[in-house]
């Protein structure tokens, strides 16, 4: 016995249902020209993951079906191809408020449905939040393919004994598990070794077909596996790439033996810069922008946000603003306009000294006996904030912010100045893992868009804001190595403050960074949107109330 099967890790659509049913279908025939039997297709992949408040819409249902049907009848001459197509699939709810819909997947062969099965197990942690939208399923799913038992999971199932178990009880003798299961630092390995646990305590092998790219705030990374009986991993898919993922699978004595291709293990800098580029590209192009602008300042976040948007979307797609004010430093001109010119973008400059000057001498008479603080550093944020938007109304360009986590955690950001924008990409990216990023940009050309695009000031010299005459970040923050490991503990392991205290944090930093971290609440709810890939994000997996006078 030989099993050809195809893992189809597509980028798919949520809402395109003709486009994702269009994918699944060319996934359908190349498959099949290469011999595959078994096509597996991603979780939800008619619908995309995940349509939210989409799944509470009876048309939309309605729709999903039809596409299923389409994909079903385009598939119907592959003789002998079965394949998985993860989609949702209407139910009875269990109240008159409960969901009407189950995260589910029916198994096609020949334009028939000859299987059809709903998760049981609805993840409601982190981004996830199932449990709003789906009815639980209940049993197992077995059928054969070419003499071979195959038992299907969705996703979560997979994750823990019982329904693997249940489904060898069923008869299966090889576990296909079909996944949205996105991305955050060390999720790959983290899967790979919850994956292996699961062969294990079965005794089945396993084949894992995940998602691949961005939907909002969140990234799928793909990495789709192939893993024996004995927990050993036999194939891997690469990362952050549409792929046609083949696993042969072979009875060898009473047992089923999978080989497959093995991508190489990324290192973490480049698996990080992957799915920053990934992020933000399918941003960009999935909600029909032509290109983006960003504002240009010859420090280290813009100039890492110009190498990433660059990298996801060509020069041509890119175009870069620097606006100087009285505090700009010459060197910040300079190295601004020279990493332009190594990258090959388009950029302009404009002083913003007659608007701040314009606007400082017309608030005057509502400023006197007060003297210059905060209040005009902002003034000089949100004028650059509105250049960029009326860039953005003008050309069409999405305007791309430039702050990372360090900042959004403690409120060191301008509502409506350098806030503005519709996409964040370093946004879940603390401040020191800039800085390694950016040095790993410049040893590196993933996208042959040019090596070493950052002058080596921008990386070395003390951060600014420049918005007063001296001025440096770390006069109004801890050190960065400080802040990012009080907020890497509070934020993302949900730490407290006596526990930071307890792991030897000085308590003036504790107070002060847990203080505005509170503070600044109201700033990241108005936040734009920016890609997701630590284990805890300011976005669908931060809900905190503005109005909070609770601390801990």
């Amino acid at each position: 016995m030989s099993l050809k099967i195809c893992v189809a890790q597509l980028n798919l659509v949520v809402g395109d249902l003709p486009g994702n049913a269009r994918q699944i279908i060319d996934a359908a025939h190349t498959a099949h020209a290469q011999g595959a039997r078994l096509l597996l297709t991603p979780e939800l992949a008619i619908s995309g993951y995940i349509a939210e408040d989409l799944f509470l819409r009876p048309a939309f249902i309605a729709a999903c079906d039809d596409a299923l049907n389409r994909v079903a009848r385009e598939t119907a001459g592959l003789g002998g191809l079965t394949i998985v197509v993860g989609h949702p699939s209407a139910v009875a709810p269990v109240d008159d408020v409960g969901p009407r819909c189950a995260n589910a997947a029916s198994v096609l062969c020949e334009g028939r449905r000859v299987a059809h099965y709903a998760k049981r197990l609805l993840p409601n942690y982190e981004v996830f939040d199932e449990r709003r939208y789906f009815t639980p399923g209940q049993g197992s799913c077995v059928f054969t393919v070419d003499g071979v038992r195959v038992g299907l999971l969705i996703c979560e199932d997979a994750w823990f004994d019982e329904p693997a178990a249940a489904t060898r009880q069923a008869g299966a003798e090889l576990l296909a598990v079909i996944n949205a299961s996105p991305y955050h630092q060390g999720k790959g390995a983290e899967r790979e070794a919850a994956m292996a646990r699961r062969a294990r305590a079965s005794g089945l092998p396993l084949v894992y077909a995940n998602l691949v790219g961005g939907q909002d705030e969140v990234v799928f990374d793909g990495r789709s596996l192939a893993i024996g009986a004995d927990g050993q991993l036999a194939g891997r898919a690469a990362s952050f790439k549409e792929n046609l993922f083949f696993v042969q699978a072979s009875r060898a004595a009473a047992a089923i033996e999978l080989k497959a291709d093995m991508a190489p293990e990324p290192t973490p800098e480049a698996e990080l810069w992957e799915a920053l580029v990934l992020g933000l590209r399918d941003y960009v192009d999935k909600n029909g922008f032509a290109g983006v602008a960003l504002g240009l300042s010859g420090g280290l976040d813009s100039a890492l946000v110009l190498a990433l948007a660059v990298d996801a979307l060509g020069a041509a797609r890119v175009r870069t603003l620097m606006m100087p004010s009285p505090y700009t430093a010459g060197m910040s001109v300079e190295d601004a306009h020279e990493m332009a010119r190594r990258l090959g973008v388009r950029h302009d400059e404009l002083s913003i000294r007659p608007a701040f000057e314009t606007l400082r001498a017309t608030l005057a008479p509502l400023f006197a006996g007060r003297g210059e603080d905060v209040t005009e550093e902002n003034i000089q944020a949100r004028v650059r904030g509105v250049l960029l938007m009326a860039l953005s109304n003008k050309l069409g360009h999405l305007i791309l912010t430039t702050g990372n986590k360090s900042e959004y955690a403690v409120g060191y950001c301008t509502l409506y100045g350098d806030m503005c924008g519709g996409f964040a990409p370093i946004k879940d990216v603390a401040k020191t893992t800039a800085y390694r990023l950016a040095r790993w940009r410049n040893a590196h050309d993933p996208h042959g868009t040019g090596a070493n695009p950052m002058p080596e000031r921008i990386i070395t010299r003390a951060p600014s804001a420049e918005l007063r005459e001296g001025q440096t970040d770390q006069d109004s923050l801890p050190p960065y190595e400080v802040l990012d490991a009080i907020v890497a503990r509070y934020v993302e392991d949900n730490a407290s403050i006596a526990d930071l205290l307890a792991e030897g944090f000085a308590a003036a930093d504790v107070e002060r960074v847990t203080r505005l971290i509170k503070a600044s609440e109201y700033k990241r709810q108005q936040a734009a949107v920016g890609t997701r890939v630590t284990r805890r994000s300011f976005g669908k997996d931060w809900r905190y109330p503005m109005t909070n006078r609770y601390r801990v």
